[in-house]
C-alpha cells in the first residue's frame, strides 16, 4: 500500500509542478508597442536619446515597467525606481547578468573587466576584492590623491582656461591612475593615459548599439578575417591589442615601483601586500590586475561628464554660483581651499553636485551604460519576465519624474535644501539611481562622489565662471545641447574660466607647487 501511496503522492507534486510552469508560461508580458512578427520592436527601436522615448512609451502605455523584443531578443524597460528596486535589488539572483557581448569580450579582450563579465565566480572575486579597499572608511585614505589632482587641475584651468575639457579629462586620468597604481601623470603624453584612451575609444565603438552584426548573429566571430564582410574581425584585433596594453602597462610600472620600494599608496600597492603566497598566487595577482584596470573603464569618462556638465550649470545659474561661493567664504578660511571635513557645512555645494548629478545624468541608461540581464525567468506584477531579457533601468526617466522633482528640467540645487538650511534627507539622492541597483551597484560610488565634490568645491572658491563675450561685447550663449552616448557628455561650448582675484590665483599657484 505504501508504494501506491509514494506514487500518488509524486504524481500530485509533478501535476502541481506543471501546472504552476504552465500558468508561468501563460503570464502575459509587460505592456509595450505593437510587435511585427520575427522583428519584434525593430523598426520602433530609437538611435539617440532612446531614454526619452523609452519614457514617452511608458507614459502612453500608463505603465513604468514595458516589454520591447527585438529580433527574437525580450528587452524589458524599468522606468521608475521602485521596479528597478523591486525587481533588481530583491530578484538580484535573477537579474544581475550581463547580456552577451561578443564584439567587446569575445574578439577584444575584455572579459577581464568584472563590469562587462557575465554574473559568476569570477565575478564575484573580483567585485569583493574591488569594495575590500574602496568602502565608505577604506576610500579616505585616497583622498589626498583627490586633492593633489584637483590642485593641478585649477593650475593648468588657469593656465589655458580654453583648454578646460582636456584639463578635466587629464584630472580624471590622474586621478583614477593615482587611486589605481599610485603612478604619476606626466602633462602631456603620457604613455598610461594615451594606452587607456586608446582602450576607452575603441570600448565606446565596440559596445556601440547596433554597431557591429556579429552582437545579433554570435556565429559571425568564427569568419577568417580575410572573408569580404569581416572587417569588425580585424578592428577587433586592432582594438585588443588596446585593451591588453591598458592593462599590462601601469600595472607592471606599480609592480616595479613596489619591488624598489618607491610606490605610493594605491589600491595595487594594498592589494598584492594582502594576497595569499601559499596558493594560486598567479590567479591572485591576475585578479588584482583586472580589478585594477576595471576602475579606469568605469570612472574616467563620468568625471568628465559630470565637472563639464557643472560648469555648464553655472553658466545658467549664475546666481547659484553667487550662493554657493558665498557659502564657502562664511565656512572656509581665506587663502585656504576646503577640505573633506568642510562638506557638513557646505551644504548648497553639496546640493549643487547632487542637482548636476541629476539634471543631466552621465549615463541616462544604466549605471555604465550597459544593462541587466535575467538568467532565469521570474513573474513580477503577474507579468511574465523571459529569461535571458535585457534589462534596461530608465535611470533619466527616475532623476526627471516631476513627482519626485518638481520642474526637472530645470537646475534647481535649492530642491535638496531643507528648511533648517541643510541637506533635506526627504529628498531622493539622485545617487540612488544614477550609480546602480542590486548586485551591480556601482562599487566605485564613495570615491567618485568624493573626487567630484572635492573638484567642484575648489572651483567654486576659486574661479569665475562666466559667459564669454564676443568682439562687439554680445554675450555668446551656450547651446545646452547634450551628445547621446554612453556617458552623455555636453556639446563643445566655450566659457570663462578665471581666479577670483589676484589673491585666488597665489592659492592656485601655490598649491600646485606644494602638492608637484
Amino acid at each position: 500500500m505504501e508504494p501506491l501511496v509514494t506514487l500518488a503522492f509524486i504524481s500530485l507534486v509533478v501535476a502541481l509542478l506543471y501546472r504552476q510552469r504552465s500558468r508561468r508560461n501563460q503570464a502575459p508580458l509587460p505592456p509595450g508597442p505593437p510587435k511585427l512578427p520575427l522583428i519584434g520592436n525593430l523598426l520602433d527601436m530609437p538611435k539617440s536619446f532612446e531614454w526619452e522615448t523609452y519614457d514617452r512609451w511608458c507614459k502612453e502605455l500608463e505603465s513604468d515597467i514595458i516589454h520591447l523584443e527585438v529580433a527574437g531578443t525580450s528587452i524589458v524597460v524599468m522606468n521608475s525606481s521602485q521596479v528597478a528596486e523591486e525587481l533588481l535589488d530583491h530578484h538580484s539572483a535573477i537579474h544581475s547578468d550581463r547580456p552577451r557581448l561578443v564584439m567587446v569580450n569575445e574578439l577584444m579582450g575584455w572579459d577581464y573587466s568584472f563590469g562587462l563579465m557575465a554574473y559568476g565566480d569570477e565575478w564575484r572575486a573580483q567585485r569583493k576584492l574591488f569594495q575590500q579597499e574602496f568602502n565608505p572608511q577604506a576610500a579616505e585614505r585616497f583622498h589626498p590623491i583627490e586633492v593633489r589632482a584637483t590642485r593641478h587641475l585649477l593650475n593648468r584651468i588657469i593656465d589655458s582656461p580654453k583648454d578646460y575639457v582636456q584639463h578635466i579629462r587629464h584630472f580624471a586620468a590622474s586621478t583614477i591612475l593615482g587611486i589605481a597604481y599610485g603612478i604619476d601623470v606626466q602633462d602631456k603624453n603620457d604613455p598610461y593615459v594615451e594606452a587607456a584612451e586608446r582602450a576607452l575609444e575603441s570600448l565606446g565603438l565596440g559596445i556601440a548599439p547596433g554597431a557591429f552584426l556579429v552582437e545579433s548573429i554570435p556565429a559571425l566571430k568564427y569568419v577568417p578575417e580575410w572573408f569580404p564582410g569581416a572587417g569588425f574581425k580585424r578592428k577587433a584585433k586592432e582594438w585588443a591589442r588596446y585593451s591588453t596594453l591598458m592593462r599590462d602597462l601601469p600595472f607592471a610600472a606599480a609592480k616595479e615601483q613596489i619591488s624598489q620600494g618607491t610606490a605610493r599608496p594605491s589600491f595595487t600597492s594594498y592589494s598584492l601586500e594582502k594576497l595569499d603566497g601559499a596558493e594560486n598566487i598567479t590567479e591572485q595577482e591576475q585578479r588584482v590586475q583586472s580589478t585594477a584596470a576595471t576602475m579606469y573603464t568605469g570612472a574616467t569618462d563620468s568625471i568628465v561628464s559630470v565637472l563639464t556638465t557643472f560648469i555648464l550649470a553655472m553658466l545658467a545659474n549664475p546666481e547659484a554660483l553667487e550662493r554657493a561661493q558665498a557659502e564657502i567664504s562664511s565656512v572656509v578660511q581665506p587663502g585656504e581651499f576646503p577640505r573633506f571635513s568642510d562638506q557638513q557645512h557646505l551644504p548648497f555645494v553639496t546640493a549643487i553636485v547632487k542637482e548636476t548629478l541629476r539634471w543631466k545624468n552621465v549615463t541616462p541608461l544604466a549605471d555604465i551604460g550597459i544593462p541587466h540581464a535575467s538568467k532565469f525567468e521570474d513573474i513580477y506584477r503577474g507579468y511574465r519576465i523571459p529569461a535571458g531579457s535585457i534589462m534596461v533601468y530608465n535611470v533619466w526617466a527616475m532623476l526627471h519624474d516631476e513627482n519626485v522633482y518638481p520642474d526637472p528640467h530645470s537646475f534647481k540645487p535649492e530642491r535638496f535644501i531643507g528648511e533648517d538650511g541643510n541637506i533635506n534627507p526627504a529628498v531622493k539622492d539622485p545617487e540612488s539611481a544614477l550609480f546602480g541597483f542590486g548586485r551591480r551597484i556601482c562599487p566605485g560610488r564613495f570615491m567618485a562622489s568624493s573626487c567630484i565634490w572635492m573638484a567642484v568645491a575648489s572651483m567654486l572658491t576659486v574661479l569665475d565662471i562666466a559667459k564669454p563675450v564676443d568682439k562687439n561685447g554680445n554675450v555668446i550663449e551656450p547651446s545646452y545641447e547634450f551628445i547621446s552616448s554612453m556617458a552623455c557628455v555636453p556639446a563643445p561650448f566655450e566659457c570663462v574660466l578665471k581666479p577670483r582675484s589676484v589673491e585666488a590665483e597665489e592659492m592656485i599657484r601655490s598649491a600646485a607647487s606644494e602638492h608637484h
